[in-house]
């Protein structure tokens, strides 16, 4: 695909206003220098439609538009349970968790760990994710996006890459998380609206111009073994997506784990100025993440039948891209860089905190301010670099990346959700428990790989789950109940959610009803 001149001054044009406007807010205000509270939680003033953009900006990236479209058009509309039962997901983030975050004024979820646990599983944790966050998702991130752009451009993906990785660095490198909430809002409305320039125009040539409703009933006609949310045993892709498993099984620890417990995600909603905004920023995370198949997935259906003879199913959305004419392709292709970029800046944000706050700053003597930030700023440049030297012997030989992702970060998933929901809800867990929960998460999800290849990965992750639920338990209960060296309150917090929060809610769970009955 060749971009003319004015899809090439689309693209600058976005360039230089993402890169002008985070500058512009990253600016120190009253000449006052940037303090790590400032740096790595935006001073803790973010509104709800900074937080609900940023999650969505942050979770969006190549890894869902390249990667998911390309599980549509592998395995069809069930791949879609991630973003729907995400959704609801967030609910429960926002009415349980956050209140309990907040109020504890937890910045960090190793923080977390060690008030409520102690130090050894905080120190633990933190090397954990600061391994997955490099080597898996910034990644992930950086590779499918170097892909989507070679695919588009014809640029070769070795500078693509490096070009994705550089440009999301500098962009917050200076005003941290708040360059990147305030700055999110942007990228999300440019995401959504190229991505349904996208579904519709791809809809549109499938039933020869005669609509989108007409494209989506003969995609219906022609491809019918990709519309179905819960897939039996004898499809060729259940061992991705077990059947119920989505609704009932595994896809619960997957989800809890990354919207819950998850530094890259939560921090946004631990920048809020207050419990409300929050609530409402995950709101309207989870209305956004009803519409994103429709953005994501489609397309991935669509090329079924407009590309039927794809080499690896990651083609299938930059193949899509092709068919878009000049001006539209151009900022469909910005929408695509602009959830690449706002992904890899917030995955390099929490790296740098992380690693600054949890680490560092835990080394002998706390450290002065501005010596917080400026490692920080050092840990998010080698975070980048790794992340690019990396990429391609890590990822370069797996045809569904997305799948990838999955399978591989749920060897440790169902021990994070097992001491996080002990820790908030069972004030006898101990630290040898949280720690046997852990350590015991990742031995069995690979002895039960081993002994039971063809068990799916969301049903192994249940399995764990439960077993290392019992070690935490177990190993709690061994111990006095004065072992306990919990800091972190739960008996003053409140869950009374608003009026609007629940009439929200309701029409969640409604919408998402209907879809799974419709689509079953």
């Amino acid at each position: 695909m060749q971009l003319a001149t004015l899809d090439l001054i689309i693209i600058v044009i976005y360039a230089i206003g993402l890169f002008a406007l985070a500058q512009w807010v990253s600016r120190e205000r009253g000449g006052q220098e940037k303090d790590s509270a400032e740096y790595f939680l935006a001073s803790k003033t973010l509104p709800w439609w900074a937080i609900g953009a940023s999650l969505i900006a942050a979770n969006i990236s190549a890894e869902q538009i390249v990667g998911m479209s390309g599980s549509g058009y592998a395995i069809g509309l069930a791949i879609a349970s991630y973003e729907w039962m995400a959704a609801l997901t967030l609910l429960i983030v926002g009415k349980w968790f956050l209140p309990i975050f907040l109020a504890n004024k937890i910045y960090t979820m190793p923080q977390f760990l060690e008030e409520r646990y102690g130090t050894r599983i905080r120190t633990l944790m933190a090397v954990f994710w600061l391994g997955l966050y490099v080597f898996v998702n910034l990644t992930s991130i950086i590779w499918l996006g170097s892909i989507a752009v070679a695919k588009v451009t014809g640029a070769d993906q070795t500078w693509a890459l490096v070009g994705l990785g550089v440009f999301a660095l500098l962009y917050q490198l200076r005003g941290g998380l708040r360059a990147v909430a305030m700055t999110d809002i942007v990228q999300v409305s440019l995401l959504v609206l190229g991505g349904l320039m996208v579904s519709y125009l791809t809809l549109n040539k499938i039933s020869g111009g005669n609509g989108v409703v007409a494209g989506f009933d003969t995609l219906l006609e022609r491809a019918p073994g990709h519309f179905h949310m819960i897939l039996d045993a004898l499809h060729p892709y259940y061992k991705d997506l077990p059947g119920l498993s989505v609704l009932i099984g595994g896809m619960w620890i997957a989800n809890l784990s990354y919207w819950g417990f998850n530094q890259y995600i939560i921090q946004r909603a631990l920048a809020a100025k207050s419990l409300g905004e929050a609530q409402k920023g995950v709101i309207f995370a989870a209305f956004l993440k009803l519409l994103m198949p429709v953005i994501i997935v489609l397309p991935g259906i669509a090329a079924v039948i407009l590309a039927p003879d794809l080499a690896k199913p990651d083609e299938a959305y930059p193949t899509m891209m092709r068919l878009l004419p000049t001006g539209i392709a151009g900022l469909v292709f910005a929408a695509l860089i602009a959830a690449i970029i706002a992904s890899t800046a917030s995955k390099i944000n929490s790296i740098a905190t992380i690693f600054t706050l949890d680490i560092y700053n835990k080394m002998g003597q706390p450290k002065p301010e501005r010596q917080l930030v400026l490692v920080g700023r050092i840990t998010a440049v080698v975070s980048i670099l790794l992340a690019i030297m990396t990429a391609r012997p890590l990822l370069g030989s797996f045809d569904q990346a997305f799948q990838y992702i999955q399978e591989y970060t749920g060897f440790f998933t169902p021990g994070i959700v097992v001491i996080f929901m002990l820790g908030l809800f069972w004030k006898r867990a101990t630290e040898a428990g949280a720690l046997a929960a852990t350590i015991g998460s990742f031995a069995l999800s690979i002895a039960i790989k081993a002994l039971w290849p063809g068990l799916p990965f969301l049903d192994r992750m249940m399995v764990v789950f439960l077993l290392a639920l019992a070690l935490a338990i177990v190993f709690s209960l061994l111990q006095p109940a004065a072992a306990s060296k919990s800091q972190v309150n739960t008996t003053d917090v409140s869950y009374k959610t608003s009026a609007s929060f629940n009439v929200c809610s309701l029409g969640v769970v409604l919408i998402l009803t209907a879809l799974y009955t419709v689509w079953w």
